[in-house]
């Protein structure tokens, strides 16, 4: 398995200052080779590899020794491939029809991390002298501490140093990582995402769950959305350029920060005790970027410029709701948990789930007329409605394990 490992790092004031240094020079690569790219197609329709771009490097340090000649050679490398993979995506995107998203020039505030191939141009302390005493050595920079607080197990690969506002994280990936499976429980459960509780389990798990089933949504961001607002009237309300303006920044940032830094906490707990009570687990393979789009417009017939209600407000609404609950970023912890644990993760189809009956079969939109209540117009059978998905999607799940199996 490849996992990775994030740390605080705690540089001195003059390893910030050439960290800061770092980011820049290679901020400036990019954008010059982004330029460059887009001058050669607009010139003379001639498309630059990375390649070619690469080749370049030996000659731009020469000239620049006290600027980029100080860096890493294969840090630059992995900044330029970071471009081309830009442009591959911005083709594959042309090709499938979709919007294509040509790739743009990085402002300050929008290039944070330079990568290292593990020992050359970075060397992580995988035996450190002293407990909490570990140290990443990065070209140019020297040894920087950093806040090692779990073991980095594994073969290291690739080091990443990161900003995040005024912080710096060094990020350790490795590959072989070993697992370490949990004891069997001999439970099978479903798991059904929502948005009026988080997700709802199929059966009672003791410690994670309510007596229903369902594991409470934390609405992170709508609990710091007072905070948020105010700061945001507070950056509207400043002048461009100015220094107030950017600690209102700042603090927009640091708030908005703190949110994803508690979604992925209640992530990595809720997907761990998933993972502890169940050998099996069956989730809903969602499509959230389709289930977040907005609504397309329609035009008014008989009047011309006027568009007919289409429930935008509500859709919002409803986007703003999921993405704060953070589906993606809990399905995502809960599989890496789940290889690491040695327990099986079964993606299903959704279709259907909410509104089939577990006890009849009978597949209906009048068997679910409101949002938390399941009751079959063939049988009879009632039930609250995130428990019947539950129960439907476990069920889906193990049809389909067994179907694989034969």
């Amino acid at each position: 398995m490849r996992r990775s490992f994030k740390f605080l790092l705690r540089p001195t004031v003059k390893q910030q200052i050439m960290l800061t240094a770092m980011l820049d020079d290679h901020r400036a690569l990019y954008n010059a080779a982004l330029q460059e790219r887009r001058e050669a197609y607009r010139r003379v329709k001639i498309s630059i590899r990375y390649g070619e771009q690469s080749a370049q490097l030996t000659e731009i340090r020469a000239d620049d020794p006290a600027g980029q000649g100080r860096w890493s050679f294969t840090s630059q490398q992995q900044t330029l491939r970071r471009l081309n993979k830009a442009f591959e995506a911005f083709f594959r995107r042309v090709k499938a029809g979709q919007r294509p998203g040509y790739p743009r020039f990085k402002g300050r505030g929008w290039f944070d991390t330079v990568t290292f191939v593990e020992g050359d141009g970075a060397k992580w302390d995988s035996e450190p002298r002293h407990p909490g005493a570990t140290f990443v050595k990065l070209h140019g920079i020297g040894q920087v501490r950093a806040h090692q607080h779990r073991p980095v197990r594994g073969r290291v690969k690739q080091i990443e140093v990161k900003r995040e506002g005024s912080r710096w994280f060094v990020v350790v990936s490795c590959d072989d990582v070993p697992a370490v499976p949990l004891p069997a429980t001999s439970r099978e459960i479903g798991v059904d995402m929502g948005v009026v509780h988080f997700a709802t389990a199929s059966e009672p798990i003791a410690g994670v769950t309510d007596e229903h089933g369902h594991i409470p949504n934390p609405r992170h961001l709508r609990t710091a959305q007072e905070e948020l607002a105010a700061a945001q009237r507070a950056y509207a309300g400043t002048t461009r350029g100015s220094q107030r303006r950017r600690k209102a920044a700042q603090k927009i940032g640091r708030i908005h920060r703190a949110v994803a830094r508690q979604r992925a906490d209640h992530a990595h707990k809720t997907a761990l005790a998933l993972v502890r009570n169940a050998d099996v687990i069956v989730v809903e393979d969602l499509r959230i970027a389709n289930m977040t789009k907005s609504p397309k417009a329609k035009p008014d017939p008989e009047q011309a410029g006027v568009f007919l209600a289409n429930g935008a407000a509500a859709k919002a609404a409803l986007n703003k709701s999921i993405l704060d609950a953070g589906w993606g970023v809990f399905l995502g912890i809960l599989a890496h948990k789940a290889e690491s644990a040695g327990r099986e993760l079964i993606p299903v189809n959704l279709a259907n789930t909410s509104r089939t009956c577990p006890q009849c079969g009978h597949a209906s939109g009048e068997n679910r007329k409101v949002q938390t209540h399941f009751a079959c117009v063939a049988c009879g059978y009632a039930a609250n409605a995130d428990v019947v998905g539950a129960s439907n999607i476990k069920r889906a799940g193990l049809a389909l394990r067994d179907a694989s199996a034969v």
